[in-house]
């Protein structure tokens, strides 16, 4: 099969640890590049064998296209390393396509870890209109948007010089066309709660209480409602993308909950 260069694909961010559990992590909406998702998940290279979904630009796939796709993706991983199952992790709107998985293909996993899920986004009232602005929006004022966007996602005082860079260069990194695909994505989101309360194994919600862009509190306690074995952890300091802040390690809060097997 040739390969475009809109597929999706794994990225191994750090050093195979073959002897560790698959973990399977599922970025944001503009999260592509190397630096950013090895941020992102640095700490859990201490227990896991780690691999990030990268969705690539120009990919404009369906909610069922991607499920499919990443379905794929995980079988042939699990099949390289002969384990049976992974942890799954998805942060924002990676966390609507973690909850896809779930309902599609829940054999595939053992634990269920999901961030500041952006499975909300329809019932934001001024985010639905999202998709329609970005398609008037002129280029120069989109070139601007980072800026608003850095300053709902992110606690700007908690985040190193360092970090908020590569956050920027991530923020000005997607085409205006994807930004409305994937806006557009999460605005058609609906949570299948039938599908979900059959996934029996320990669900992580980690939710942040000062996220500007979405009721991740509020929407953590309403999945902790449908899934039979759900935890709710709430940062009580961080933003929307918390997993960039120097104090927030997924990997301590998954050893202080208690939820590595």
């Amino acid at each position: 099969m040739i390969k475009r260069a809109s597929d999706l694909y794994f990225l191994a961010p750090h050093a195979s640890n073959p002897g560790c559990p698959l973990l399977i992590f599922l970025p944001g909406m503009d999260e592509t590049s190397k630096a950013l998702l090895s941020l992102e998940t640095k700490s859990l290279e201490a227990g896991f064998n780690v691999r990030c979904l990268v969705i690539p630009p120009d990919n404009t796939m369906t909610w069922e296209e991607l499920t499919e796709s990443t379905i794929a993706l995980i079988q042939s991983e699990l099949e390289n390393l002969s384990q049976a199952t992974a942890y799954l992790c998805g942060e924002s709107l990676g966390g609507c396509l973690a909850l896809k998985l779930i309902e599609h293909n829940p054999q595939l996993f053992k634990r269920l870890i999901l961030v500041n899920s952006a499975s909300s986004f329809h019932r934001v009232a001024w985010l639905n209109q999202t998709p329609h602005l970005f398609a008037w929006m002129p280029s120069l004022l989109y070139k601007l948007s980072p800026i608003v966007i850095l300053w709902l996602t992110s606690a700007v005082i908690r985040i190193p010089l360092t970090r908020l860079r590569i956050l920027w260069k991530a923020a000005q990194s997607a085409p205006k066309k994807t930004a409305q695909c994937r806006l557009s994505l999460l605005n058609e989101f609906r949570l299948n709660e039938t599908q979900l309360q059959q996934f029996s194994h320990p669900v992580l919600l980690i939710a942040s209480q000062a996220d500007r862009l979405l009721p991740s509190v509020s929407e953590a306690r309403l999945l902790s409602q449908i899934f039979p074995a759900a935890h709710v952890v709430i940062l009580p300091h961080s933003g929307h993308t918390c997993l960039v802040e120097s104090d927030v390690s997924l990997y301590e809060i998954l050893q202080a909950e208690r939820f590595i097997d």
